[in-house]
């Protein structure tokens, strides 16, 4: 099998695929981290908004979103299914990722112990750690490149 990227907006997210995004995060992000928080914030509906999704047959591996905010783009949401862990999947979301970001600064918070993996695609720690949702994180950001 292999895993074929998709890129695009919500709208053009078939919706099972778009339900296997959403439970992809909540299955991560709310149960796995134990982090109750309204992942729905309504960005994901923003028509800049780009979502990025792994998929291998029609399971969801992994996914990202990229958002416009005005002078940076914002990278955020990143999450692997747990079975899926461990096949480099999160680099290759990334690299998607900075591709559609192109020359622009962008921004993202990290959890604190993924600020190298972060760091591999360079970003920098650009400012103090912080606490969200009872997990450390740090600001990073790499430059606009020019």
């Amino acid at each position: 099998m292999s895993v074929r990227v998709l890129t695009t907006t919500v709208d053009d997210l078939d919706p099972r695929t778009a339900y296997a995004v959403w439970r992809l995060r909540q299955e991560v992000f709310v149960v796995e981290q134990d982090c109750p928080y309204p992942d729905l914030d309504g960005r994901d509906l923003e028509p800049a908004t780009r979502h990025v999704v792994l998929l291998e047959d029609d399971a969801v591996l992994g996914t990202l979103r990229v958002l416009d905010d005005g002078g940076w783009a914002r990278i955020g949401r990143v999450v692997v299914a747990r079975s899926a862990r461990g096949r480099g999947l999160a680099a290759m979301l990334m690299d998607e990722a900075m591709a559609l970001c192109g020359d622009r600064e962008v921004r993202l918070d990290a959890q604190t112990p993924l600020a190298g993996f972060y760091a591999d695609h360079g970003f920098e720690v650009a400012g103090p750690e912080f606490d969200e949702d009872g997990i450390m994180h740090v600001p990073m950001r790499r430059a606009a490149q020019r």
